[in-house]
């Protein structure tokens, strides 16, 4: 398995100068997220990921978790790595002070996740899940629910989960059929199974607090009748066993660690949360939290990959480099020396890093959303948010189901082999692109909902900014070139994005035809003015003699790269958008069958 080593650096290249958080911190009054604190957070967080949690990687896909008449049991050492864990105060590092949390930024909390995730994926599906029934009982419950659950929860001592598909509906919520009936003493009794439940029952904490979609008797249809309910493991005030058991865990692909569960409610005490009827809108604030996650998995996953390739390329030895050998001390040069080698390297390096930068980005958005005190610059956070949160999911899974791939193709033969532990990468991610809503359904989101449903606003805002960019270094000395391929870009993004409209005014389907090329056309784009805006403090530190001069050469380098290999991509993207929707549309279904 590749030793994880957290990537200190770019970590704090992003934070210290492309992004300035210290300045950002300072703005929002976060004066307790100090240069200090980071460091430290940083420091340790990678101590905990590289010699606790990466060690348990691989047992713990080869254990998998144990499913014994409804009792589930983690891996060897997950427990164990839990209690440390929550003993440090890493999980409610950015909870709210006033039920136990340090109150630090949002950002902060992703930045750790990063490692986590990176080291140990399956590992930190448990605490991840928890955060995101936190934000939901803290953005939605009443002030006992807060005072009942939030504690319990930010100390580590419960966990949550969030409860929505069933076997005959994924994505469509509308035809959910748990039930929840209301009771005299103001509780609801609720009825139903839920599948693909992460965390839904393991030995990990004292308690499991589901979130958990279900209908009132008298529930209008569809996704308008939804509401949410609190439904624990164990009663919070006489610790009796509520009616909730697992009825099997999954066997699965990947994530193996991961206890995925089949959740039977059997009547089962439950609390409305939020407004009847509701409920997915209490539950958007979770699933908001979670796509943002699984869109960091896409870097995790490819970040360890990509450690385990570079360090497998420069030693594995293989033919002579076609320009004449590089090591001719040894009987074959290293593969790094093969350009195609160089082109996944570089392939992974550059969505990993851009990755990267596209979670940062959106961390301070979090931060401005949750902590302004200026109702503008809050409004403009979330609505950039809402623009950005289905990209990030799909697009970050799907370059880090390519970038995994890539790796495991470094290794040739070897890494098909288990030993080597990157096909277990290519595995945990793949489930990446499908939960949380499937990529498609992100793209629905985004082009339907998000572009078109707001007239071009939410679009707007973030091509506003990408606009003013290039304006202001549209002459630069080194990169003017590159910056000028960018706005060329965004005015065609804006166009291409009307004749999408004017298109789906005829005839749906055009939506759902484009949506997904549509998505990646759009992640490409926002990944060339992320790269752009590190080239332009890495060409910065070099022209003062600052910094690392090797780093800074090596950003200015992937930088080319990716605009010259890997946003050519775009073309072929608006191509299959323009495309349309008759070559999709036009079969009849009966002639699909063979």
């Amino acid at each position: 398995m590749p030793a994880y080593k957290a990537p200190l650096r770019d970590m704090r290249f992003l934070i210290d100068h492309v992004f300035d958080f210290p300045a950002h911190y300072a703005a929002l009054g976060a004066t307790e997220a100090s240069p200090d604190m980071v460091s430290a957070i940083l420091e340790e967080g990678a101590r905990f990921c590289e010699n606790v949690l990466a060690p348990l990687n691989r047992p713990g896909d080869e254990e998998g978790c144990h499913f014994d008449n409804g009792v589930v049991t983690t891996p060897k050492g997950f427990k164990e790595a839990f209690a440390q864990y929550v003993g440090g105060g890493w999980h409610g590092l950015a909870a709210d002070p006033a039920y136990g949390g340090q109150g630090l930024p949002s950002s902060l909390g992703l930045v750790l996740s990063e490692m986590i995730g990176s080291s140990n994926t399956s590992w930190g599906m448990y605490p991840g899940l928890t955060h995101g029934a936190m934000s939901a009982i803290h953005a939605h419950g009443t002030a006992e629910q807060k005072d009942t659950y939030l504690s319990k929860l930010t100390a580590g001592q419960w966990t949550g989960t969030m409860c929505l598909t069933e076997a005959h509906c994924g994505t469509d919520l509308g035809i959910i059929k748990t039930r929840a009936v209301p009771q005299a003493n103001g509780s609801y009794a609720v009825t139903g199974s839920k599948i693909f439940i992460s965390a839904g029952e393991h030995d990990m904490s004292e308690n499991i607090i589901h979130l958990v979609l279900a209908k009132l008797p008298d529930a209008p249809a569809g996704t308008k009748g939804i509401s949410l309910f609190i439904v624990p493991k164990f009663l919070a005030d006489s610790g009796a066993r509520n009616g909730v058991s697992c009825g099997s865990i999954e066997h699965k692909m990947g994530i193996k660690a991961s206890a995925t569960c089949v959740l039977n409610f059997d009547g089962a005490e439950g609390y409305l949360i939020g407004e009847a009827n509701k409920g997915l809108n209490c539950m958007f604030t979770m699933m908001n939290h979670a796509r943002l996650g699984t869109g960091m998995q896409g870097l995790c996953l490819g970040e360890a990959s990509f450690q385990g390739a570079i360090k497998y390329a420069n030693d594995r030895l293989q033919m002579r480099a076609l320009t004449g050998a590089k090591a001719p001390e040894k009987p074959a040069d290293p593969i790094i020396v093969h350009p195609d080698v160089r082109r996944m390297l570089l392939t992974m390096k550059a969505f990993n890093e851009g990755n990267r930068a596209l979670t940062y980005f959106t961390a301070q958005l979090l931060d401005t959303a949750h902590l302004s005190d200026d109702p503008q610059q809050r409004q403009q956070a979330e609505d950039l948010l809402a623009f950005l949160t289905p990209i990030c999911k799909a697009f970050m899974t799907e370059t880090g189901l390519e970038v995994t791939n890539h790796g495991m193709q470094v290794f040739g033969g070897h890494g098909f082999i288990r030993e080597w532990g990157m096909e277990q990468l290519v595995r945990d991610c793949r489930i990446a692109p499908i939960y949380e809503g499937t990529n498609g359904i992100q793209a629905l989101d985004l082009l339907g909902r998000k572009v078109l449903g707001s007239q071009g606003k939410l679009l707007r805002g973030f091509t506003k900014i990408v606009h003013k960019f290039c304006a202001a270094n549209a002459e630069h000395p080194q990169l003017k070139a590159q910056v000028a391929q960018l706005n060329e870009l965004n005015q065609q993004w804006g166009e291409l994005t009307t004749k999408v409209g004017m298109a789906a005014m005829k005839n749906p389907d055009e939506v759902g035809a484009a949506a997904l090329d549509y998505l990646m056309y759009s992640g490409y784009i926002i990944h060339a003015y992320l790269w752009l805006r590190m080239a332009l403090v890495a060409q910065a530190q070099l022209d003062a003699g600052q910094g690392d001069a090797d780093y800074a050469r090596g950003k200015l380098a992937t930088c080319e790269f990716y605009f010259k290999r890997l946003l050519p991509r775009t073309s072929a993207h608006r191509a299959a958008v323009e495309a349309g929707s008759d070559c999709l549309m036009s079969l009849p279904a009966e002639m699909f069958a063979l």
